[in-house]
């Protein structure tokens, strides 16, 4: 093979990869569980949380902090495997690329 054609064909499969990365990390991603629901980017930037109760009471604030936890990393998730399944095909199958 040519080794022009080649870096050729690298260099346009760096280029899909990179437009199929800036899609995933300008998507919104949501999670909730029970009354939180957070928000994250692609690029795992947190955007938004939400605590979706008027009245939460001291006895609540450890079992609310158990939700956000669950929340984002349930998110977090979610990106990896979108990073995963949209990028995948490039990386064939080395984790930790992205």
């Amino acid at each position: 093979m040519n080794i022009q054609n080649m870096m050729k064909q690298v260099q346009k499969i760096q280029k899909e990869m990179m437009v199929e990365k800036s899609k995933i990390d300008e998507t919104v991603f949501t999670s909730t569980s029970s009354i939180v629901s957070v928000q994250m980017k692609g690029n795992k930037e947190l955007i938004d949380v939400k605590i979706m109760s008027d009245e939460i009471t001291k006895d609540d604030i450890e079992l609310l902090e158990d939700m956000i936890l669950v929340a984002v990393n349930d998110v977090i998730k979610q990106i990896e495997n979108e990073t995963e399944n949209k990028l995948g095909k490039y990386t064939q199958g080395m984790p930790g690329i992205f």
